[in-house]
């Protein structure tokens, strides 16, 4: 129905409304009264006919949406009618000195009555034929019933374009049980979910507290999966009432939800010196890890924003995503090169001259370096040590190294050959005015390579998920909060440390194979965990730190930094004239024997201790 064609019916449904009013208002006081001939009726029921409309148009009576009526709509009704009420008084005591208050008072009550049910009715039969011509909905608990919980059901009840059919609040709060809110029963407490999704048929959970610390937001969301029904969270109360989203915005529970540790939180004005209108490069620019940062970074406003990677392809992705994003301010330049080729590497850093360089360049998949150590070593050791260097030379102010939790005890060639990047960079740090740092993190969920991606895939083809040991535990982050952390260790760098996030506990990797077969809306019965045994060059869990590294205190909130000692810059340029020179086998027993304090440098040569 257009608008005109809308205010019209309304105008000729009000018109009716108030005729009927104040006749049966004086019908039900004088039901003898002739209605055609009596001078003050006739007065008073064109003057409430004409204040009606006018107040009805300065109120807003027409211009409203009553589908979505509420305490304000019915405010107005109040406002228009009363003043329309009042308008006739005067009109009466002008023509008869004298005012009928218990007739007026009577066509007031009529005239709010008639005019709110008749906006309520217009609501109940678009309501009724909305819904008959709606695909079944889905029965939904929504799980808190505040001011976000509420307006979740209210938004639902009118949109039955979401899908959903709210059928009871779960709420811990007691003062709230046993009641409804808009028609919904109020039932309790949190633990009792898993009961009543049994017991009401549940097909959806919302999940509507945004107030809830994130650690037991992740319990509750365990909680919720764990029923084997869709669950959805909703997205930030401001956002909602601010009309930025919709309840049809709500978003999906993912894994790293239930990581339950609060986002590293950055020092904002910190990174902005060390960001805004400066020169940035970033290595790796095309990795999960590398095009994260460089998305952070881009929004300090940099003079100038290197892309370094050898790929072509992520270069040219990363590069066209951030021409559409950020300011015209900032210069993006893609570099195609390889951190192995010196040259080169030295020609860019000198030709750009850049003031922070964030290395995320390296190989990092530990099965494939077992196979290959010596493009480990070319490219994770002797690449850094190309970056660094140059940086070194050209008077970078800051550099920072992506490390990993898999440099400490490592086992494999691809820790080792981080561990020993690591002290490539502390050992420059030493002579150097070049501030370098690492930064180490545990497994990053949703990077190329790590389980997530190949647990959805295997999801997808109906499994079964390959785990390797139903012990393996690992540390998580975000890629967000990985990239936060390599930020905000460049604003902390003295020259020399290894910074760590603090990522709670360890997640057993047999879990997150759960959580994410329940996320995907499957059981365990229909996706099966198969158990392959562990790789090559893996272990059952990481460490952050080992114990002669370990500090307690933290440098920064949830960062804090390590005693990481490198080897003597003599003894390293040894073990890197040797290197490439040797088998494979030898290689990773050098490597892992130097990161684990097994082989030392004795006399010119390598010895085992």
């Amino acid at each position: 129905m257009t608008i005109k064609k809308r205010m019209s019916l309304l105008f000729l449904m009000d018109s009716i409304i108030v005729f009927s009013s104040i006749y049966m208002g004086y019908f039900f006081l004088h039901p003898y009264i002739n209605v055609l001939t009596n001078k003050t009726l006739l007065i008073s029921a064109i003057t409430i006919q004409l204040a009606h409309h006018f107040f009805a148009w300065r109120y807003g009576l027409y211009r409203k949406v009553w589908t979505y009526a509420s305490v304000g709509e019915l405010n107005s009704i109040f406002k228009a009618v009363t003043w329309t009420i009042a308008v006739v008084a005067v009109v009466q005591f002008v023509t008869s000195q004298d005012i009928y208050v218990r007739a007026l008072g009577i066509t007031w009550m009529l005239h709010i009555l008639l005019l709110g049910g008749s906006r309520l009715s217009w609501r109940l039969v678009r309501d009724a034929i909305t819904l008959s011509n709606e695909a079944p909905m889905k029965r939904t608990m929504v799980v808190g019933a505040g001011q976000a919980g509420t307006m979740i059901v209210r938004q639902v009840q009118h949109n039955p374009a979401s899908g959903m059919k709210p059928v009871l609040f779960v709420d811990d709060d007691r003062s709230k049980q046993g009641f409804e809110i808009y028609g919904v029963n109020v039932m309790g407490g949190l633990e009792h979910i898993p009961d009543y999704v049994k017991e009401h048929d549940i097909e959806k959970i919302v999940i509507a507290i945004p107030s809830m610390e994130k650690q037991q937001m992740a319990k509750l969301m365990k909680v919720c999966i764990d029923t084997g029904v869709q669950t959805q969270k909703i997205p930030r109360i401001e956002d909602l009432m601010t009309g930025k989203v919709s309840v049809n915005d709500m978003q999906d529970v993912k894994i790293e939800d239930l990581l339950g540790r609060d986002e590293v939180q950055l020092d904002l004005k910190a990174i902005a010196d060390k960001l805004t209108n400066k020169t940035i490069l970033v290595t790796g620019a095309g990795g999960s890890i590398g095009s994260e940062i460089c998305r952070q970074v881009s929004g300090f406003r940099p003079k100038r924003l290197i892309l370094l990677g050898h790929g072509e392809s992520s270069i040219y992705n990363i590069d066209m995503e951030l021409r559409q994003n950020v300011s015209e301010d900032t210069e993006i330049i893609p570099i195609i090169a390889d951190i192995q080729d010196r040259t080169r590497i030295f020609d860019i850093v000198s030709e750009y001259t850049p003031d922070v360089i964030y290395h995320a360049a390296a190989h990092k998949h530990v099965p494939l370096m077992e196979l290959n150590p010596k493009e480990a070593v070319k490219n994770n050791i002797f690449g850094t040590k190309n970056v660094a260097e140059a940086a070194d030379t050209f008077g970078v102010s800051y550099f920072v190294m992506v490390s990993t939790d898999k440099a400490v005890n490592p086992p494999n060639v691809m820790g080792a050959t981080k561990r020993f990047a690591e002290m490539v960079v502390q050992n420059l740090s030493k002579e150097s005015k070049t501030k370098f740092a690492a930064v180490r993190f545990g497994n990053v969920l949703g990077s190329r390579g790590s389980v997530i991606p190949l647990f959805k895939k295997q999801i997808a083809m109906g499994g079964p998920i390959t785990v390797t040991d139903p012990e393996m535990t690992r540390y998580f982050m975000t890629i967000p909060e990985a990239s936060r952390l390599v930020m905000q260790a460049g604003t902390l760098a003295a020259g020399g440390e290894v910074f760590v996030l603090d990522m709670g506990e360890p997640v057993k990797i047999v879990d997150l194979a759960k959580n994410l077969i329940r996320l995907s809306g499957y059981s365990e019965e229909e996706i099966e965990i198969r158990y392959s045994g562990i790789r090559p060059g893996e272990k059952l869990f990481e460490e952050l730190l080992n114990d002669n590294e370990r500090q307690s205190e933290h440098v920064f909130p949830k960062i804090f930094v390590g005693k990481a000692e490198p080897i003597s810059s003599s003894e390293m340029k040894l073990v890197m004239d040797q290197l490439l020179g040797m088998t494979n086998e030898d290689m990773k027993e050098v490597l892992v024997g130097l990161a684990n304090r097994k082989v030392a440098v004795l006399e010119g040569d390598l010895t085992t201790v």
